[in-house]
């Protein structure tokens, strides 16, 4: 089951009230869909003026990998936020393990990266999540990562 939200999406004025992340290393764009509790879709549209591009590389753009892993980690944080509506204000959640990391497809300027999200486990303050990356319908990259909660 799939919550449908308002006007089928979540823009960014909201992601920002949900997660501390900001320009220019806010990297979700917006919520197409979550089931709390269990999933997320969010997409990441990829632009040629974002800072990494400069220096990854010059004569051929690529978004780096690392930065695909922290687009599904603050897609999955953005999850965790709406699961407990927006009532862990006084929490900061920290990727703290990535497992199974594969990149199958470059993700260059002009790409959407669509992320899908979903909970494995969690444990005590700690979460354990599976994310895609997919970029016009094709798997670009695929992660399990473990974030844990402090306390600010």
């Amino acid at each position: 089951m799939t919550t449908e939200v308002t006007n089928g999406t979540i823009g960014v004025e909201e992601i920002m009230n949900l997660i501390p992340h900001r320009y220019p290393f806010l990297l979700v764009d917006k919520v197409l869909s979550y089931v709390p509790g269990e999933s997320i879709t969010a997409i990441k549209n990829v632009t040629f003026n974002e800072p990494q591009f400069t220096g990854h590389f010059p004569d051929h753009p690529v978004m780096p990998g690392v930065m695909i892993v922290e687009a599904m980690a603050q897609a999955a944080g953005v999850l965790t936020q709406l699961s407990r509506d927006g009532q862990a204000d006084d929490a900061l959640f920290y990727l703290v393990k990535v497992d199974k990391a594969k990149f199958s497809k470059v993700v260059v300027p002009g790409d959407q990266m669509v992320m899908e999200c979903h909970i494995k486990k969690v444990i005590k303050n700690m979460t354990m999540y599976t994310g895609t990356v997919k970029v016009d319908g094709k798997v670009a990259a695929k992660a399990e990562f473990l974030c844990a909660e402090k306390s600010k």
